[in-house]
């Protein structure tokens, strides 16, 4: 019974493990893509928004863009998921398809770039 307990207690922390460092609010349109790019993306890729810091070794030949640095439309997001990147050397093709593509793609193309360096306009 202890060992059916405990069980439980380990299973039900493990669960709540993969969106606690989320940024995104459940009720957030985006909130499902963020998880799905936690759970597949955030080894290579750091986006604040999902708890990603992947791209923190950049001497490592695995590490994808810092998505906090870059921003990606959905259309480059869709593009990079379904062909592997823009290079196609190390990002997998299809790393996830249909319904939870879109949705990953969605919470890239609203969250990405929130540290990105804009430059100066002219005259300032």
């Amino acid at each position: 019974m202890i060992l059916a307990i405990r069980l439980a207690a380990a299973a039900l922390w493990a669960s709540a493990c993969g969106t606690q460092r989320i940024q995104v609010s459940e009720d957030d349109p985006t909130f499902e893509g963020a998880v799905t790019f936690s759970q597949r993306c955030s080894g290579c890729h750091t986006l604040s928004a999902a708890g990603a810091q992947g791209s923190g070794n950049r001497s490592l030949r695995n590490q994808g863009p810092n998505l906090d640095q870059r921003k990606e439309d959905y259309t480059s997001a869709m593009f990079a998921i379904r062909n592997g990147g823009f290079s196609g050397a190390i990002m997998p093709q299809n790393i996830v398809v249909g319904e939870q593509a879109q949705k990953v793609a969605q919470f890239v193309a609203q969250w990405s770039g929130k540290d990105a360096k804009r430059p100066p306009r002219p005259g300032q």
